[in-house]
């Protein structure tokens, strides 16, 4: 199954559909993304992209509130907490400071910018 976002005017993603394989199949038997994007735009209207779950198209699996970056051929997630930084490689936020790997859980605390435990 192939799965498609549609996007608003802002590129903000509207929703994701799932569309069979075989919609996307040229007449060489050829998935073309051209060819889904034809068969969302006719059953709903609207601006399509595929997307994939394994990141092999645009980067990330889009979401309601995933945003569209024609630049960067990407879906990027919304943003956090506003300290955190866009990892150019894969479009994903990151915090300014790695979350300990020591087997506790930690939590991101915006106002001091670091990691606090929380504990269970």
């Amino acid at each position: 199954m192939a799965h498609f976002a549609e996007l608003d005017e802002n590129n903000a993603v509207l929703r994701v559909v799932v569309v069979a394989n075989d919609e996307l199949l040229d007449i060489n038997g050829v998935e073309q993304e051209g060819r889904g994007v034809s068969f969302c735009q006719n059953l709903f209207g609207g601006t399509w992209k595929q997307i994939s779950y394994n990141g092999n198209i645009r980067k990330n699996f889009a979401g309601i509130g995933y945003t569209y970056d024609s630049t960067r051929d990407a879906f990027i997630p919304p943003r956090p907490y506003a300290s955190w930084a866009l990892n150019e490689t894969t479009c994903l936020w990151e915090p300014p400071t790695a979350m300990p790997d020591d087997g506790n859980i930690y939590e991101w605390n915006e106002p001091t910018t670091s990691w606090d435990q929380v504990d269970v």
